[in-house]
């Protein structure tokens, strides 16, 4: 996402029966031996010194109110306790993981000048000021069903979980899809739902669909299914654009309680495209227009 005029380059089941092995970062002790433990738990063995887990511990102060900050600039003075708390309670270098290369970027996580790191397979783990924009867009609510569209690291569905009631993601790419499904039974994230799949299609199966749906890829049109997912009073934010291109723009869609389907345009955006069948089906007659003129009320690209 391209905010404040530099890009965030953003990614895009049943979790193991493993014991979790914390609950929440800030209710159950974070130390290198759970961090080692969880990742151990998730089929990611790796390891790390005291030094270096030390290291990243200390920054995590900075990096939270490098956040605050950040959103009560785009967002009129407002950064949302619920966003806030849930990236407080989040492990971030939990989830900085190569799963194509077996590598461990854990020593990376809350650098001061944040930006994509790359999760192999062609997905990244955005840039943390980024997801706290998507999320605080979002507007999550404890009652909320969320479904995520590209997997990814994890990382912005364990964010979204500490804060609704379910959370779903699709990732589209099977190695990584298949991988990540392991990683939030070890952090008890037991409100985390993914699955392999094409994500154009949603995630039809969930009786009642979603209060919020969340697209982190750029896709050309809005998959009608999302739409039809989408629930009376609904929200979805969705990066709209050409692949690889600049010029797309994050769009916020709302459903109104008698159906009708309102969109906002948001910021600058830039993300991998999303792949599928969004790369070889034309825009059916019936998706939605995006708003033609930009209203930003909580951020300027």
């Amino acid at each position: 996402m391209t905010l404040s005029r530099r890009p965030l380059l953003l990614g895009a089941l049943g979790a193991l029966a493993a014991p979790p092995i914390v609950r929440a970062q800030g209710n159950t002790a974070w130390t290198r031996e759970a961090y080692l433990a969880a990742m151990r738990a998730s089929g990611r063995e790796t390891t790390i010194s005291e030094q270096n887990f030390a290291a990243i511990q200390a920054r995590k102060s900075a990096a939270m109110r490098r956040i605050e900050s950040y959103l009560k600039a785009r967002f009129n003075g407002e950064a949302d306790p619920a966003v806030l708390r849930a990236f407080d309670q989040l492990p971030r270098e939990y989830f900085h993981w190569n799963y194509e290369g077996r590598a461990n970027g854990a020593s990376n996580a809350y650098e001061a000048d944040p930006k994509p790191w790359g999760l192999g397979y062609g997905s990244a783990l955005s840039d943390y000021l980024g997801q706290a924009y998507m999320t605080q867009a979002c507007a999550p609510k404890p009652e909320h069903v969320v479904l995520e569209i590209g997997t990814g690291s994890g990382y912005q569905s364990a964010l979204l979980s500490r804060i609704v009631a379910k959370q779903y993601s699709i990732e589209i790419i099977n190695p990584l899809g298949t991988a990540v499904q392991r990683i939030f039974a070890p952090l008890g994230y037991s409100n985390v739902e993914t699955r392999v799949g094409d994500g154009f299609f949603g995630w039809p199966e969930v009786q009642g669909g979603f209060d919020t749906i969340i697209v982190t890829c750029a896709a050309q049109y809005v998959p009608p299914a999302l739409i039809q997912q989408l629930k009376p009073g609904g929200r979805l934010v969705i990066p709209i654009g050409q692949p690889f291109r600049r010029g797309q723009f994050l769009y916020i869609y709302t459903k109104d309680e008698d159906g009708r389907v309102r969109s906002r345009k948001d910021v600058g955006v830039y993300f991998i495209p999303m792949t599928g069948a969004m790369m070889n089906r034309p825009r059916p007659a019936g998706a939605p227009e995006p708003a033609a003129e930009a209203r930003t009320p909580a951020a300027s690209n």
